[in-house]
């Protein structure tokens, strides 16, 4: 089988699952033209805890991890089947670094099933999640994503789901297609790093907009896992797609062995673009 890409996404809000804007335009179009692999492994913001572990049961559940949204959002579902034999797969590939089982407690959660229900909305490829250990260094996380750069010739898609720039705090939620220029420096600081050595990813930690744009750790440290396969592949990281949401959320997305999207056709669109226009967002 032929190497599978790796995404990190920028899912910004769960009623992407069910809009139509310019940022879902693209991820269709890129279904359009990603290979169907074996599996597909999620690293999401929303399984951030003490721990690492897999999910490792057959039937994963689709899990509603928000409020206040209308209840069609709750009704969705995603049914794709899990993989415990790719789970306990992916537990050897990574030693000495412990991985557990999850075989009941978890599932699939927005940050998964949002951006999949576009990449793959026929939900029948197996979907395992990888928590992320909110008591280990970011190193750790930079360095079990060189790890998982294995998976990519084994058939599988590494799916990291967060965002650059996530400040709760400061969103406006009134002002859809807005950017704070401390989030766009910070964004555009991510994409020089990652173009020129991903392997350098910690230094955002010292750029002056770090604070702002990264209040808590749960949606960057996905874009780590992805910088540390690209440091095992010796390969930079440009990005697939550019743009903001609400002042304090960037909604930019990168790819690894992802030549193809590039130059994939969006819907309405000759080429998909870079930014993506304010009024086609509605997030």
């Amino acid at each position: 089988m032929d190497r599978m890409p790796a995404l990190f996404v920028g899912h910004g809000s769960p009623m992407n699952t069910l809009d139509s804007n310019g940022y879902t335009q693209a991820w269709r179009a890129f279904g359009r033209k990603l290979p169907r692999p074996r599996a597909i492994l999620v690293v999401s913001a929303h399984w951030y805890f003490g721990a690492t572990a897999i999910t490792a049961m057959a039937r994963p559940r689709t899990i509603h991890d928000f409020y206040g949204f209308p209840q069609e959002l709750f009704d969705f579902e995603y049914p794709a089947p899990g993989d415990p034999d790719l789970a306990r797969e992916i537990v050897e590939l990574v030693k000495p670094e412990w991985v557990g089982l999850d075989r009941d407690q978890w599932g699939l959660d927005h940050g998964t099933w949002s951006v999949l229900a576009h990449l793959y909305p026929g939900a029948d490829i197996p979907v395992l999640q990888l928590s992320i250990n909110a008591l280990k260094p970011l190193e750790y996380h930079v360095e079990l994503g060189a790890r998982l750069a294995a998976l990519q010739d084994r058939g599988v898609m590494v799916l990291a789901s967060g965002n650059v720039v996530h400040n709760l705090r400061a969103v406006r939620w009134n002002e859809p297609d807005a950017a704070f220029d401390w989030a766009e420096r910070f964004d555009d600081a991510a994409a020089a790093q990652l173009a020129r050595d991903p392997g350098g990813i910690l230094r955002l930690l010292d750029h002056p907009d770090y604070a702002a744009a990264v209040p808590t750790p749960d949606h960057f440290v996905p874009l780590l896992y992805l910088a540390g396969m690209a440091t095992a592949r010796g390969a930079a990281l440009d990005p697939l797609v550019r743009g903001y949401s609400m002042g304090s959320l960037s909604m930019t997305c990168f790819g690894l062995d992802a030549e193809a999207l590039t130059c994939t056709e969006a819907d309405g669109a000759a080429t998909l673009p870079t930014n993506v226009p304010a009024e086609q967002t509605n997030i």
